[in-house]
């Protein structure tokens, strides 16, 4: 997997925060590692936490270059038995499936249910991921279903009509569904209600038996990466939510 993306400070950064923002060290640690000695700027040992770090300043703990980490932008294959938390609960969090630092700083854009497989997108970029959960943009999420009884074509012409959900004050939005196989279907939404795609069939008298995400917007799920697996995003890919 890629190394995680880094940056340097355009302007003046205290050596303290510079330090506690690139490792996993609390602002007191950070204080005792440069009393300590054990930092240096340029090659020059320095205890002074009020010391400002720049773009060209090179900063070491213990020998060890030191770099801030970057806004960071990734996909995830969620297995089954995973929760989309920041937090491990029932199950464990997605986030537990990153090694990758400050995994807690990262957040879910578009949260899957515990027994929900496929496309997670995780970042550190709140304007982002807003771009993708508002229900004013409209992202598209499409998703592959595994159904219990056999679906009708008519299905078709009732779900890009809207379905209508207990305690919803409306149809749904206009939703595409192509059925694949007599058990098997694929549907593209724009919304992203609580359990969504599992009442929608259960309105219709179905039941989902299996349920995976491909793609959320214009960004597909990697065909490389298997269940459990992430990813960073391509440029590409991160600029396709607008």
């Amino acid at each position: 997997m890629a190394s995680d993306p880094y940056f340097k400070p355009s302007i003046e950064v205290r050596l303290d925060k510079f330090i506690c923002e690139s490792t996993e060290l609390t602002r007191s640690l950070a204080k005792k590692a440069l009393h300590r000695g054990e930092v240096s700027c340029d090659g020059v040992v320095v205890k002074d936490s009020g010391f400002k770090v720049t773009e060209t300043t090179r900063v070491c703990l213990d020998g060890e270059p030191l770099s801030l980490l970057g806004v960071r932008y990734l996909m995830l294959n969620k297995p089954v038995d995973t929760l989309c938390s920041t937090i491990d609960e029932v199950y464990p969090s997605v986030l537990s499936l990153l090694d990758v630092a400050k995994a807690d700083t990262l957040h879910i854009a578009g949260r899957l249910d515990a027994d929900t497989t496929g496309l997670v997108l995780i970042t550190s970029d709140g304007q982002w991921s807003h771009k993708i959960t508002s229900p004013k943009k409209e992202c598209t999420k499409r998703y592959l279903v595994q159904l219990a009884d056999p679906l009708d074509e008519s299905l078709k012409a009732s779900f890009a009509a809207g379905i209508e959900l207990k305690n919803e004050d409306g149809p749904t939005k206009p939703a595409l569904l192509e059925i694949l196989e007599p058990h098997k279907a694929r549907l593209t939404i724009t919304e992203g209600k609580y359990h969504q795609v599992k009442r929608m069939f259960a309105a219709v008298g179905n039941k989902v038996v299996a349920l995976h995400r491909e793609c959320i917007g214009q960004i597909e799920l990697d065909s490389e990466l298997e269940l459990g697996q992430w990813r960073y995003l391509t440029p590409e890919e991160i600029a396709s939510v607008g």
